[in-house]
């Protein structure tokens, strides 16, 4: 039979065990953001283009930090970066690892420019923007993602 100091030790044991585990993988680059989603939209029929899953990056730091703690993207997954006012706001391939389509929407849903990055771009992507939307490398070509369609945003995050 196991005495309880043996079962404190057990547990004792186990706890960092785990804990000890969780601190060599590090949290999840995604564990600060919350997740929506947002549909592209062709601006001329109205027709639906692609469903995108995305992290919000609504914060100055968050929006800092971007993808640059992520190793890759799903096949439809992204981020969308909202700022305060829609204006002139560039982006980098800070860290990054794996090359990206770089999407500048303004405050009505409209894209305006789209950027197709690679990690060792060294150059300040611009467009003019409200929310920025970062999705897989080529994701608006292979899906017929052009300027002038539009991105439906949740209402929540306009």
């Amino acid at each position: 039979m196991i005495s309880r100091t043996q079962w404190a030790l057990l547990a004792a044991c186990c706890l960092l065990a785990v804990s000890g585990c969780a601190a060599l993988s590090g949290p999840p680059a995604d564990s600060a953001y919350n997740w929506t989603t947002v549909t592209a939209v062709d601006g001329d029929t109205g027709d639906e283009l692609a469903t995108v899953d995305v992290r919000i990056a609504d914060t100055q730091s968050l929006r800092y930090t971007g993808l640059s703690n992520t190793s890759s993207l799903g096949e439809n997954e992204g981020m969308l970066f909202i700022h305060d006012s829609e204006g002139r706001h560039g982006y980098v391939m800070r860290n990054m690892a794996f090359p990206i389509d770089i999407v500048h929407i303004d405050a009505d849903g409209e894209i305006t420019t789209i950027s197709h990055a690679r990690p060792d771009d060294d150059e300040t992507f611009r467009g003019t923007a409200k929310y920025v939307l970062e999705v897989p490398y080529e994701y608006t070509t292979d899906n017929g993602i052009e300027v002038g369609d539009r991105v439906d945003i949740p209402d929540e995050y306009r």
